[in-house]
């Protein structure tokens, strides 16, 4: 039987550290856990700032309201019925603008809603089609406004073409090619079914407010639940890095425009049933107001970021805006110049949070390394 004797352990090189001692993974996490990673002071509290600052600005203009018209705002029953024109108006806009945060999200931008929606207004209120009824004139809407966006979403993905460029360019072609089916005439809605849509009201809520209701939580739903939404911010935050993890962004660029146009044939069945009537000139300048929503909600023009909630509070910031422009009976033009100072106070605020995100995560990075 053999001693065995324990053997010495081997001595240190001289100039080198000690041995660490074993790390605990509770203590590894609780370190890793900064007060800069936190829900309320990370990026992932972005969303619910912003959007606490967008409800922040609509308590001011109600203030604004307030004092400019004590008159009218001493009354409860013209209070709730005046935050209902404020929805009612920010129905349709807020509808195409659900499109449009996908598709800027995505990386891309639609200058042609205004004229999907016009062009499809025009094509279910022909005399052709009301032959069919309301659900021809519904079925011609959503119909016309997709083909339209698919026709986008081919341009930019498989024929290459920048989006501003394939949009301007449908925004005039669908313009004219409603004028042409109209005769630039006004056709007027006989359909008692769809001009209802704009009175019909359900517990005292005017159905164009459900209607947008329900595409904002379709979309809500879409990009924040399912594979579709992750895709649209893997493709508008590195299309390339999408690419090599399997996505494929030219089919899914179509989609992203088939569904704004889809957005958009719907709000053509909203628009055509306030005014009992279409026209090539409706909807005009609606590119603008979605996009200007969408970018006070916080979607990034770049692409790769943007919430639904925070692009349908935008639509509600600049309702309420003309709404309040409109009880004070200022001008139009005062308006638009505020709504263009809030578009580049806006642009302005995403740079610098944008930039001291990258320059966080940056050190971010660089400390765990």
């Amino acid at each position: 039987m053999s001693d065995t004797t324990p053997t010495a352990a081997p001595e240190r090189a001289a100039g080198l550290p000690a041995q660490s001692p074993p790390v605990d993974p509770a203590e590894t996490a609780k370190a890793d856990a900064r007060p800069g990673l936190s829900w309320w002071s990370g990026d992932r509290g972005e969303g619910a700032k912003r959007n606490l600052g967008l409800l922040a600005t609509l308590v001011v203009l109600v203030v604004i309201g307030i004092l400019t018209r004590p008159d009218l705002y001493g009354d409860a029953n013209w209070v709730w019925g005046n935050t209902l024109t404020i929805l009612k108006l920010a129905s349709v806009v807020g509808v195409v603008t659900v499109g449009m945060t996908f598709v800027i999200i995505g990386g891309g931008i639609d200058l042609s809603v205004g004229a999907i929606v016009a062009i499809a207004g025009v094509w279910s209120t022909t005399l052709a089609t009301q032959s069919y009824g309301a659900g021809g004139m519904i079925f011609s809407a959503l119909t016309v406004g997709l083909a339209v966006g698919v026709v986008n979403g081919l341009l930019i993905s498989y024929g290459r073409l920048v989006p501003f460029i394939a949009t301007l360019a449908m925004m005039v072609a669908a313009r004219g090619l409603a004028a042409e089916i109209s005769d630039k005439q006004t056709q007027v809605s006989n359909d008692g079914f769809i001009n209802g849509i704009a009175t019909t009201k359900l517990l005292g809520i005017p159905l164009l407010v459900y209607i947008l209701a329900a595409v904002v939580a379709a979309g809500w739903v879409l990009l924040n639940r399912t594979t579709f939404g992750r895709r649209t911010v893997a493709v508008g935050g590195n299309p390339e890095a999408a690419r090599l993890a399997g996505i494929d962004v030219r089919r899914h660029t179509v989609l992203l425009y088939a569904l704004s146009g889809l957005c958009c044939g719907i709000a053509a069945i909203m628009l055509t049933a306030q005014a009992t009537s279409a026209q090539a000139a409706m909807a005009n300048l609606y590119e603008l107001d979605a996009i200007a929503a969408a970018i006070i909600g916080g979607t990034l023009l770049s692409g790769g970021r943007g919430t639904i909630i925070g692009s349908l509070l935008g639509v509600i910031i600049f309702s309420t805006i003309t709404n309040l422009f409109a009880i004070n009976g200022l001008s139009t033009e005062a308006q638009n110049m505020v709504k263009g100072g809030i578009i580049v106070v806006a642009v302005l605020v995403q740079q610098v949070q944008f930039r001291s995100l990258t320059q966080f995560l940056a050190r971010n990075r660089a400390t765990t390394t």
